[in-house]
């Protein structure tokens, strides 16, 4: 009934991206190793862990990558005959490039596409709920407001989150000129209309970095790691990191509490200027 997309850019080049939230440069050989481990850590385990399999993970990386980075990533992927690998040339080719293979290999009446960043992790029910979302919509976009935050530099913090229009939306939509996830950044889906969202479970987790662009870490609440783990597959690596590394919830009380003021105030000011209007098309 359905043709399911999951859908990464990596490194694409993008003019209006010059550097890191920390003032370091964007698209470096160095930025590309960091990131590359990120994903190799928390993305990709993630992803490749997910009970449903009925999808297909499209990556987009730029057709400047470092061939040394290329050969990683193809190496990585190369027993994943669900993962697709595209080399194009900046952002500007991104969507025509998703419709183009979206148009070739989508042949049901109905598409659903969803994005994730490369260095994010999500539940291993995440597909799952998305299409367990599908009602025949004509057009429809689904947002899954709950989910975790984790911190891994300069300290291991875990916290919960909610957001609003974040990056892990979908769509939802009739496979007739399909527009796609990636047709709006995912902070212009507060004006469309038409959006579902599930609120009943936390399936993402949003990684906070040094070379964010904008994230900073705002989780709440005492999370245990090694219940999270189950689910939020990762790195072995990365795993083990963690579990020894992890700030205990005694020490980062007060910042839980003022975080917890800020998202939740953040999330009721959002739902009110959606339910009055505030963000409706001009």
């Amino acid at each position: 009934m359905f043709d399911h997309f999951l859908i990464t850019r990596f490194n694409l080049r993008n003019p209006q991206w010059d550097f890191t939230k920390n003032k370091g440069s964007l698209l470096t050989d160095e930025w590309m190793e960091d990131r590359l481990e990120l994903f190799e850590n928390f993305c990709f385990p993630s992803v490749i862990a997910q009970k449903n399999k009925n999808f297909s993970w499209l990556l987009y990386l730029d057709e400047t990558t470092t061939p040394k980075f290329k050969t990683r990533l193809e190496k990585l992927t190369a027993n994943y005959p669900f993962i697709k690998l595209f080399f194009i040339d900046g952002m500007g080719a991104f969507q025509p490039s998703i419709k183009e293979h979206v148009s070739e290999h989508a042949t049901k009446p109905y598409l659903i596409t969803t994005r994730i960043d490369n260095d994010d992790c999500v539940h291993v029910d995440y597909i799952d709920a998305i299409q367990k979302s599908f009602n025949k919509q004509e057009y429809q976009a689904i947002d899954i407001i709950k989910g975790f935050t984790l911190q891994i530099e300069p300290q291991f913090i875990l916290g919960k989150k909610e957001h609003v229009f974040n990056p892990f939306i979908s769509l939802i939509e009739r496979n007739v000129n399909p527009k796609t996830v990636w047709s709006n950044d995912h902070t212009a889906w507060k004006k469309e209309t038409n959006i579902q969202q599930i609120s009943d479970r936390r399936l993402w987790m949003s990684i906070i970095h040094e070379k964010n662009k904008v994230n900073e870490f705002d989780g709440y609440g005492k999370v245990d790691w090694n219940e999270i783990s189950r689910t939020f597959i990762v790195s072995d690596a990365i795993n083990a990191v963690i579990t020894n590394k992890i700030i205990p919830f005694k020490e980062w009380q007060f910042k839980s509490f003022r975080n917890f003021m800020h998202v939740k105030l953040t999330l009721m000011s959002k739902v009110i200027k959606k339910s009055i209007g505030v963000y409706k098309v001009k």
